[in-house]
C-alpha cells in the first residue's frame, strides 16, 4: 500500500463508518482515489456463465449501491463489479447508526436494509455507464412491498438492458423475512419469475442467486436442486452471517449481517458443499472474508470460478485488488495451473 493510500485510510477511519463510505465514493468521483488499472494474464483470464473476465477478482454488491462510480471502479483492477442492491422504489433503509467497524476482527456489521435511490435513478446511471468492464446489478425488494418476489423481476425489467449480469439477493438478513424466500418452493417460484422476465429482454443476461451462509446441509441441497431445476446461471456464496462466534470487538453485539475475516471459513465450507452438489454445470462465485491472494485461491480451490470482496477494502484499500490478482497469478503458476479454471475445485475435499 502506498503512503498516500495509507494516509487516506487513516483519515477515513476518523469518521463514523457510513460517513467514511460516502467520502470514499466522493473521492472516486473526484479522481482522488489511486487506481491500479486493469490486471490480466493468460492464467487469470476466465469465463463464467458466458462472461469473459480479465481476472476472477470481483467487487461485491453493497459498496456502490447507487451505481455512482462505475467508471473508476472498472479501473481499480477488478475483473468485474456488482452494484446495488436496487429496489423498485427508493427507500431510506434502517435507522442510523447501521454500520460498524470491528477493527480487531477485521470485520464489519451492517443493517442497512437495502437503502438505495431506486431502480429509476440507478437504471439511468447504468444506461450512461462506459462500455468497458463487466458490470452486474444486485436485485432487491422493497421492505413494504406486497409482492417481494415480483420486485426482483421489476428491477430486472427496468435495468436489465444496461447490465452484463444480475443477482437475485434473497439472503440479506436486514430486511424482515427476506431470507424466507430461500425456501425451496418460494425460491423456485421467484427464480422462474425472474428468468421469464430475463427471457423477455432483447438480450438475456446471466442470472445469479446469492445465498446466506447460515444454511443447513438440507437447505443447501434444496438450493442446489432449485438451481438445477430453474437453470439459473450460477450461485454467489455467500452473503453476510448472523453468527458472532469468536468476535472480540466492542460492537460485536450489534444486530445485522457480519462480513469480513470471520466469515471466511463458514462461507468457504458452504461454497465447497454447493460445488460438490452442483458439479461443473452451475458455476459458483465465492464471497466472504477474502483479503489476500491465498484466500482467493482457497475459494477457487474449494469450487469458486470467481471471487468477490468488499469489507477487506475498508482495511486494505483499493490497491489490494491488483495485489490479490497478481498474487493469485503467482500461486497458479507455482502449482502448475495454466488457467484459473483448471484450479476450480482442486482442493474441495479440504473443506468438506
Amino acid at each position: 500500500m502506498k503512503l498516500i493510500e495509507r494516509l487516506g485510510l487513516a483519515a477515513l477511519h476518523k469518521f463514523d463508518p457510513e460517513t467514511s463510505h460516502g467520502l470514499s465514493i466522493a473521492a472516486l468521483k473526484s479522481g482522488l482515489a489511486p487506481l491500479s488499472g486493469q490486471v490480466t494474464t493468460p492464467r487469470l483470464a476466465t469465463t463464467i456463465a458466458g462472461l469473459d473476465l480479465p481476472n476472477p477478482i470481483g467487487l461485491a454488491a453493497g459498496y456502490d449501491k447507487n451505481a455512482e462510480v462505475i467508471a473508476p471502479l472498472t479501473k481499480a483492477g477488478f475483473g468485474f463489479i456488482e452494484v446495488g442492491a436496487a429496489t423498485p422504489r427508493p427507500q431510506p433503509g434502517n435507522p442510523k447508526p447501521r454500520l460498524f467497524r470491528l477493527i480487531q476482527d477485521q470485520a464489519a456489521i451492517n443493517r442497512f436494509g437495502f437503502n438505495n435511490q431506486g431502480m429509476e435513478a440507478i437504471g439511468a446511471r447504468l444506461a450512461a455507464r462506459p462500455n468497458t468492464g463487466i458490470v452486474g446489478l444486485n436485485l432487491g425488494a422493497n421492505k413494504d412491498s406486497s409482492d417481494r418476489a415480483a420486485d426482483f423481476a421489476l428491477v430486472l425489467a427496468h435495468c436489465g438492458p444496461y447490465l452484463d449480469f444480475a443477482t437475485v439477493n434473497v439472503s440479506s438478513p436486514n430486511t424482515e423475512k427476506l431470507r424466507d424466500l430461500q425456501g425451496k418452493d418460494a425460491l423456485g417460484a421467484l427464480l422462474n419469475g425472474v428468468l421469464a422476465t430475463n427471457a423477455g429482454l432483447s438480450t438475456p443476461i446471466p442470472i445469479f442467486l446469492k445465498i446466506a451462509p447460515d444454511l443447513t446441509p438440507d437447505e443447501i441441497a434444496d438450493i442446489a436442486d432449485v438451481a438445477r431445476e430453474t437453470g439459473i446461471s450460477g450461485i454467489i456464496a455467500t452473503n453476510t452471517t448472523l453468527s458472532r462466534e469468536g468476535l472480540t470487538s466492542k460492537d460485536r453485539g450489534e444486530q445485522g449481517g457480519l462480513s469480513g475475516a470471520p466469515l471466511f471459513e463458514k462461507s468457504t465450507r458452504v461454497l465447497a458443499q454447493l460445488s460438490q452438489l452442483c458439479g461443473p454445470d452451475i458455476p459458483l462465485i465465492g464471497v466472504g472474508g477474502v483479503s489476500t491472494a491465498a484466500q482467493a485461491y482457497e475459494k477457487i480451490r474449494a469450487g469458486a470460478s470467481a471471487v468477490q470482496l468488499y469489507t477487506a477494502l475498508v482495511y486494505g484499500g483499493l490497491s489490494m485488488v491488483s495485489d490479490i490478482a497478481k498474487g493469485l497469478d503467482a500461486l497458479l503458476e507455482r502449482d502448475g495451473f495454466a488457467n484459473v479454471a483448471d484450479a476450480v475445485g482442486s482442493g474441495r475435499p479440504d473443506w468438506l
